[in-house]
């Protein structure tokens, strides 16, 4: 799809600042961002980057773990993944289309919160815009009367999902788009006809694809107006990927990195543009590409003026397009286990396209798949292997990584101690091939490095061995069997904060 259109080497994104009383400097321990100064030592800014924290809809958000795109309109009738604004509204007429079928499917494979393309880069609505004569009400589905977004945040209800909606800044059927104050006016008024008509929205995913408009001008959007807007109406939505809560995770293969660091630098230039004024919001542009490889270990965060809680949406299609195409294939069960793994298991939250048909359905041979997806991800971690272990550790509350509530935590005995060792011993012999483990990143991200071990009898060998953990971090080795196995936390931003700790067997 390459939605994400942005100049080789920089990765523009922009945040969204919030605070509920006055900022200071050097106090801002209880935040999701924190001022760099001049003076601070290196100890100091690893101390700052250890207490920054998730804002409550950025961690509400980090716990879906699955989440769904819905790419469908009229891209779906022509075969193409970017439309271009001037396709009929005629050709956009399904047979069979029923909403509450791609949001069951969802739902029973396991996935919290669901987007809908309510209008991608050709402009064409999924509702009645009062805006625009280019939408569903020109179209001759339901002669007219229809309104997808209505039958989808109404399915999402019905199920228990998570509503999102993408809104495409770029709209290739707008006389006025490259009118910049005009063109985001007309933005402005459509933004709030989804964010005020259809319940609650807890996603809003923008991208930055751009063009030139009918004057030969490109676009200029109005970034903090959209956000503003989004956070009077919907201020319990996340904005995502050009947005201030959730940045893209750089590629969309489902893959995210091997370090996955949620604490990222920023400009503080802004940061004291809110610290003066008190400001709701502020727009930032990190000062490095955001599809590095390493955007929050120590050298990087020791020239920052700021820091930012900014995690990131690993998106992926089931499919090779991200509208639906006759000749593509799913991908298959174990593929989609691996990208979880890869994802969600890699301190992100996977975001799963998954295209409705000409029909207007989720295809059976998508739709078997994502099924036996679901039951696999249960099979596998609904038992975990070392439940019944007993504990010997280092520091206190041992017994809270065991105890299946993500709010009680392991943690040293003192903010000091960056390393330890957890020791467990199984109840009897147990074959295991993954591991999981998760901190308690309400107070923060710390652990920068950890090994797994296991006795064979005589000595302890090595399981393997990863960086940051995060929200959840999942390693997979070949089968090992053993009674007794160690966590060593090699490094740790001060005290490391352990919510979980599993063993599971994959097939």
């Amino acid at each position: 799809m390459k939605k994400l259109f942005f100049p080789l080497g920089m990765f523009l994104a922009i945040l969204c600042l919030c605070s509920s009383c006055s900022l200071k400097k050097n106090t801002a321990s209880q935040s999701n961002y924190v001022f760099i100064d001049s003076s601070d030592t290196k100890e100091d800014i690893i101390r700052k980057a250890a207490n920054v924290r998730p804002s409550k809809k950025q961690l509400d958000w980090q716990k879906y773990e699955l989440t769904a795109f819905f790419h469908y309109g009229v891209n779906t009738y022509t075969g193409k993944e970017w439309g271009t604004g001037k396709e009929d509204p005629a050709i956009f007429n399904p047979s069979s289309l029923d909403v509450e079928q791609w949001v069951k499917t969802m739902k029973e494979a396991g996935f919290k919160l669901a987007i809908l393309t309510a209008k991608h880069h050709d402009g064409f609505c999924l509702w009645p815009s009062a805006y625009t004569e280019y939408s569903i009400k020109n179209s001759p589905y339901k002669n007219g009367k229809g309104d997808i977004m209505k039958e989808f945040t109404d399915a999402c209800k019905k199920y228990g999902i998570k509503a999102g909606v993408y809104l495409s800044p770029w709209d290739m059927n707008n006389p006025d788009y490259g009118n910049s104050p005009v063109y985001n006016e007309f933005f402005l008024n459509q933004l709030t006809e989804l964010l005020s008509n259809y319940g609650e929205i807890d996603e809003v995913w923008f991208d930055g694809a751009n063009g030139e408009g009918p004057n030969g001008k490109k676009q200029e959007y109005d970034f903090p107006s959209y956000y503003s807007l989004i956070n009077k109406l919907q201020p319990q939505a996340v904005i995502a990927i050009m947005g201030p809560d959730v940045r893209w995770v750089g590629t969309e293969t489902g893959y995210g990195r091997i370090t996955e660091w949620s604490v990222v630098p920023t400009n503080g230039t802004t940061l004291n543009k809110v610290a003066a004024e008190s400001q709701a919001q502020a727009t930032f542009a990190p000062k490095r590409d955001l599809r590095g490889e390493d955007l929050g270990g120590r050298n990087v965060i020791q020239n920052a003026e700021g820091l930012v809680w900014y995690p990131a949406e690993t998106d992926v299609s089931i499919r090779p397009g991200w509208f639906y195409h006759e000749n593509e294939k799913p991908k298959s069960v174990e593929k989609l286990l691996d990208i979880y793994i890869s994802s969600v298991g890699r301190n992100g939250v996977l975001l799963l396209n998954v295209p409705p048909d000409k029909r207007g359905l989720i295809h059976e041979s998508d739709s078997t798949v994502l099924n036996e997806f679901g039951k696999l991800i249960k099979e596998i971690f609904s038992t975990n292997l070392a439940k019944n272990a007993s504990i010997v550790a280092d520091g206190k509350n041992a017994k809270a990584i065991l105890d299946d509530d993500f709010d009680s935590y392991w943690t040293t005995n003192s903010e000091k101690d960056s390393t330890a060792t957890i020791e467990l011993e199984l109840n009897g012999t147990t074959t295991f091939n993954l591991l999981q483990l998760q901190e308690y990143i309400a107070l923060g991200q710390r652990v920068e490095s950890f090994v797994l071990e296991y006795w064979d009898g005589k000595e302890w060998k090595l399981a393997g061995n990863g960086t940051t953990i995060g929200y959840k971090r999942i390693l997979r080795f070949e089968p090992i069997t053993a009674s007794k196995v160690r966590l060593k936390i090699t490094s740790s931003r001060l005290n490391p904060m352990l919510s979980s700790f599993g063993l599971y067997k994959a097939p």
